[in-house]
């Protein structure tokens, strides 16, 4: 099993640099006096600072609203493997589009390239504990790397590792001793001045890490090697790219978005849309660029170019008549 021990640098997906999330609407609601709040993280995560002893770790904390709320987390994802967990009340959650309420002892696990929401729109009143650990990896293909100071052993690290990415089963119903390890976490958090409880964090995680590996092997587990395909990262990159039509997108720049090469980039490309990427890219900014002319009758023929990522209006014009045997004009026209 490999070990990370190196510092989590910013990464690079669907064509934007990312940093972690800031959380900005919780930070808005404690600073209201919403709710009590208190974390341990690093990057660009609210909370206390945390330090060189526990690098891989990129948030842990817990918010604690106990009246009505105005606010939600929206659709976002994380740069590492996230465990929510729900110690009172309720609380609106969705996940891949899952909507669901959790309930007390629920315990949600949530990879790096899976987006998830909390709040339907704004958040129950609850405790809300959660644990974000870097593996190095931002596609279901890429091999994780856990911190150095995770402490199973090599088996049942693999064991762990492969429950977690072998299957889609993101909500759990966990026991008392997985909720007393939370309990321990808060007033670990609590308690934390510079890094001084770095040792007890530490070891509550790799106890829940136990605890997990632990309930998921009581449980009827069904493993899929596919959900770790290549094709699978080239898939999420693909239903990804609508939202980033403008960028300068080149078929090497959508393999290393996708985390592959660009020949098996190239080649799920043609399997699953049966167009090669480029094709693909340029249908999909002409849909685009077609919703835009019908919706939007007060921006120019220019600004629709641009907008859905072609280079000047006269190629836009050019693509677009090749396709739709008309002019864009013609087209906003005819609609």
């Amino acid at each position: 099993m490999k070990i990370n021990t190196q510092k989590i640098q910013p990464y690079q997906a669907d064509g934007v640099v990312y940093h972690a999330d800031t959380c900005l609407p919780l930070m808005d609601a404690y600073n209201r006096k919403k709710l009590k709040f208190k974390a341990l993280a690093r990057h660009t995560y609210p909370g206390d600072r945390l330090d060189e002893n526990t690098i891989g770790l990129n948030s842990i904390g817990y918010w604690d609203a106990n009246e009505p709320q105005d606010w939600g987390l929206d659709w976002h994802r994380n740069e590492g493997i996230e465990f929510h967990f729900l110690e009172s009340g309720s609380m609106p959650y969705a996940q891949e589009n899952k909507e669901v309420v959790l309930l007390p002892n629920h315990l949600t696990i949530t990879r790096p390239w899976e987006a998830h929401k909390v709040g339907n729109p704004h958040i129950g009143m609850g405790k809300f504990y959660w644990v974000i650990i870097d593996l190095g990896v931002r596609r279901p293909h890429q091999d994780w790397v856990w911190p150095d100071w995770i402490t199973l052993t090599p088996k049942d690290l693999v064991r762990l590792t492969t429950i977690l990415r072998q299957n889609e089963k993101s909500i759990w119903k966990t026991d008392q001793r997985v909720r007393d390890c939370f309990l321990r976490i808060g007033k670990a958090i609590n308690t934390d001045e510079k890094g001084s409880n770095a040792s007890r964090i530490r070891l509550l995680i790799n106890y829940l890490l136990i605890l997990l590996l632990d309930l998921m092997n009581t449980r009827d587990i069904v493993l899929n090697e596919s959900l770790t395909d290549s094709s699978r990262s080239v898939q999420y990159f693909l239903n990804e790219l609508e939202k980033s039509l403008s960028e300068n997108w080149s078929i090497e720049l959508m393999a290393k978005s996708a985390g592959v090469g660009v020949t098996r980039f190239t080649h799920y490309c043609k399997r699953l849309t049966n167009l090669t990427p480029m094709r693909y890219l340029t249908l999909k900014r002409l849909e685009l660029s077609k919703n835009m002319l019908r919706e939007n009758k007060n921006l120019t023929i220019t600004e629709i170019a641009y907008s859905c990522g072609f280079a000047t209006s006269q190629y836009f014009a050019t693509v677009f008549k090749k396709h739709e045997k008309c002019s864009p004009n013609e087209y906003r026209r005819k609609y």
